[in-house]
């Protein structure tokens, strides 16, 4: 993995087996997410007294948080298999038909990603999360014939990043829905060292902390760079990863106290020191850091807005003071005579006519 991507909240394909080992199994094991947790709980609870699958249920939120591993232990509260598929990977109603009548009762099925599933799939969907049964069409034109197959009771968790994608009868189908929020410091403290138990890394205290603050509120980012830190503290250091080594190696790896990385880095850069701050155009922008729109769209400027070193304006990309004090430099005053505190505080502001 290079090291623009150290700590991208996106699992690469080579992670997956290093992720399997580390997931928790029970809702007890599963650190953070606590309300969705204890609604879970309860619903899973109640699902089983009565002896019927639980409502479908839908998680959202960020990648790296937690969604896939909730699938597994609903699978595993239950006691029931888990089947999993993404719903990139169901391109035709006849993907899901398969899918479907494979199930056995009381199975669960993961669907990651579901908002890019396909609409003829997703509408074949609803009669299936409803009524257990699916329609399957034979034939063309007058004399095409829809013969009922019915299903076997199964619970459908849906997962995906971009729930405002959902379509309404979908997301209406779900009987309970979880919005996965970004871990607080003390949580991902916590993550890594039941990660670092699993790994045999001798792991301290503050070690931990040091790297849950650079993790950017991500469970999978901070067992990334446990990984990488463990690899420093055992070739440059004594194998224990204490604070200071922690620190020394996310240096040689580019992540700095904030969890930015070289990318962030560059646009903050750019946008203070060339342009004073801003308001800067998304494009001009991506061209002063050598990057393409959409990278500097969708892979930077999220962290850096919910970091609270950026903000969007109707005239561009603003610095806040914030931005300029992680830079080692004073806020400045743009060409309207307004700080940048009161540029930021006024981002919606329309511009001048």
């Amino acid at each position: 993995m290079s090291e623009d991507g150290l700590i991208s909240a996106t699992a690469a394909p080579e992670e997956r087996a290093f992720e399997a080992g580390l997931r928790p199994r029970t809702l007890d094991e599963f650190v953070g997410q606590r309300k969705v947790r204890e609604q879970l709980s309860i619903m899973l609870e109640g699902a089983q007294g009565r002896g019927r699958p639980p409502d479908h249920v839908l998680l959202s939120g960020p990648p790296g948080l937690g969604k896939t591993s909730l699938a597994m232990i609903v699978s595993e509260e239950l006691g029931v298999p888990l089947r999993m598929t993404s719903g990139p990977a169901i391109e035709r109603a006849g993907d899901l038909v398969a899918i479907l009548t494979a199930l056995t009762p009381g199975e669960v099925l993961f669907l990651d990603e579901i908002h890019r599933i396909a609409r003829p799939a997703e509408e074949l969907l609803y009669a299936a999360m409803e009524d257990f049964r699916v329609d399957v069409v034979l034939g063309k034109g007058p004399g095409a014939t829809a013969i009922p197959l019915d299903l076997a009771p199964f619970t459908l968790v849906g997962a995906t990043t971009r729930s405002g994608l959902l379509t309404g009868p979908l997301r209406d189908r779900f009987g309970f829905t979880g919005h996965m929020d970004f871990y607080d410091a003390d949580e991902l403290a916590l993550v890594l060292a039941r990660s670092a138990r699993l790994l045999g890394v001798r792991l301290t205290d503050d070690g931990a902390v040091e790297v849950a603050g650079r993790s950017r509120g991500t469970p999978r980012i901070a067992n990334r760079l446990l990984r990488r830190v463990r690899d420093y503290a055992e070739v440059r250091a004594d194998g224990v990863v204490s604070r200071d080594v922690a620190q020394a190696a996310l240096r040689v790896y580019d992540v700095d106290a904030l969890g930015l990385d070289r990318l962030d880095r560059a646009v903050l850069d750019a946008l203070v020191r060339r342009f004073g701050g801003g308001p800067v155009g998304l494009g001009t922008l991506a061209v002063a850091v050598g990057e393409e729109v959409e990278t500097v769209e969708d892979v930077s400027e999220p962290f850096l807005l919910r970091a609270g070193l950026l903000v969007r304006t109707a005239r561009g990309r603003v610095a806040t003071p914030a931005a300029f004090t992680h830079l080692g430099m004073e806020p400045v005053s743009d060409a309207l005579g307004r700080s940048q505190a009161q540029v930021a505080l006024f981002a919606e502001e329309p511009p001048p006519v």
